[in-house]
């Protein structure tokens, strides 16, 4: 069994990279919201090339960075392959270096992904369509979600088997609660897109929809803090997720409910206003931080430890396949530093 705890730098190395991947992605994500605030989806109306020019920093477009909807999307163009290198460099690292097959089939997961959301962010513009459009702000919170995943996977917190929870009828509890958040701020997030997309912000069925999305999904997340914090409050690394993820949920929500309030009242006095695109843009950004505070949340509630019937059953099976009746030191125990 290989001894994760070795060559800690390597881990680091690699969490910071992953880190980074993330960082960037946030802002390709709210500069996305910058170009659905402002209607530019189509401001460059030809892809993969730009205005008939293949040169991703001349474009067929002269002194095209002075034109703001040109800007939005060609930016947002460069900023998501930026992001999809990082990306393709993150996965061949995790598949070269990381000795768990999860972890690899992860990256690849994340580079097909990336891939996928270049593709529906093209074919968004060769078709024109405002589905397509929806589906690629959906897939982008996907892609943090596993990008969010990976980073998780290389800290100490993580690869240490003292991170997991006991196998408690409150820990199944928690399991649940958290798999419930998650899949419901997800919905919340399509709902989210189908608003900006389809409803323009203000259509009424869509709003009301994600406004009581906003109430159950924030519920949940209370409710995931709580059992964490009465439970669980000597598991530092869940506990710091925890604090992350309800402090994310406070930014979220009054970006959300600002963000609402200036668009009606621009919207009743035929504006766009800076306030309301920054407002929106924000509420996208932070919409991604909670999804990966979340998953991270939810990834750590979930690990339980093995019941110890099953371990005994392990560790007798193991000295049985090795001949060794007389060994009584656990085969999982992590291995000395003189080893």
């Amino acid at each position: 069994m290989m001894d994760l705890s070795l060559d800690d730098r390597a881990w680091k190395a690699r969490r910071r990279f992953a880190l980074l991947a993330l960082a960037v992605t946030a802002v390709l994500i709210s500069w996305g919201g910058w170009v659905t605030s402002i209607n530019a989806g189509m401001a460059v109306p030809d892809w993969p090339s730009s205005f008939g020019s293949y040169d991703p920093f001349r474009t067929g477009m002269p002194d095209w960075y002075r034109y703001a909807p040109v800007l939005a999307e060609h930016g947002h163009r460069l900023l998501g392959a930026i992001v999809g290198f990082l990306t393709l460099v993150l996965a061949v690292w995790t598949y070269l270096a990381d000795p768990r097959r999860w972890a690899r089939r992860l990256g690849i997961a994340a580079l097909v992904l990336v891939s996928l959301q270049g593709l529906l962010g093209g074919l968004r513009v060769t078709e024109n369509s405002i589905l397509l459009a929806t589906m690629h702000a959906c897939t982008a919170q996907i892609f943090v979600a596993v990008l969010a995943s990976l980073a998780l996977s290389t800290t100490k917190t993580w690869r240490s088997l003292s991170s997991r929870l006991p196998d408690t009828e409150a820990t199944t509890r928690l399991r649940r609660t958290a798999y419930a958040t998650l899949g419901l701020l997800y919905l919340q997030i399509v709902l989210g897109a189908v608003l900006r997309q389809f409803g323009h912000g203000i259509h009424g069925m869509y709003a009301a929809m994600h406004i009581a999305g906003a109430l159950i999904v924030s519920g949940l997340i209370i409710a995931t803090f709580v059992l964490i914090q009465k439970h669980f409050e000597k598991y530092r690394g869940l506990n710091v997720s925890a604090w992350a993820m309800v402090l994310t949920l406070a930014a979220q929500f009054s970006l959300g409910l600002a963000a609402y309030v200036i668009l009606v009242t621009d919207t009743a006095a035929s504006t766009r206003s800076t306030l309301q695109v920054v407002l929106a843009s924000s509420h996208v950004l932070v919409g991604a931080v909670l999804m990966g505070t979340t998953t991270a949340t939810t990834l750590l509630a979930a690990r339980v430890q093995a019941p110890q019937r099953k371990v005994t059953e392990m560790l007798d099976g193991a000295r049985s396949s090795s001949g060794d009746h007389a060994r009584r030191e656990p085969v999982l125990a992590p291995r000395s530093a003189s080893k």
